[in-house]
């Protein structure tokens, strides 16, 4: 371990507030949309204290998938068939467009009301 001296100052940026578009990935608001979306799910599955398999069974999905949001593996899940795993667990899922004022490309956000 190096030691650390006086004159060692740590140095940091401050994100975005999406962790896909400060890595530079292609489709930064979409990824991070499905991450919101799993982690309510996790969320959800968490709070009734259901197992894997008692998951799957109630959201239509397979236990391997149930996995797979779990570790937040979203790749092969659209938005859409996430949203409707929400709906199977009793949650209404709502879309709200805005119009940009000042035009360009629009976000993609996810929100959880409580």
């Amino acid at each position: 371990m190096k030691p650390k001296h006086a004159d060692d100052e740590a140095s940091f940026e401050r994100g975005s507030g999406n962790v896909f578009a400060d890595l530079g990935l292609e489709n930064s608001d979409e990824l991070l949309a499905k991450a919101d979306l799993a982690h309510v799910i996790n969320a959800g599955f968490r709070a009734r204290g259901w197992t894997q398999a008692q998951a799957a069974e109630r959201a239509g999905l397979t236990q391997p998938e149930v996995s797979r949001i779990g570790r937040m593996k979203t790749d092969g899940f659209s938005q859409e068939r996430l949203q409707s795993v929400l709906r199977r667990l009793g949650m209404d899922v709502e879309i709200t467009i805005h119009r940009r004022e000042n035009g360009g490309i629009g976000t993609l956000k996810v929100r959880e009301l409580v």
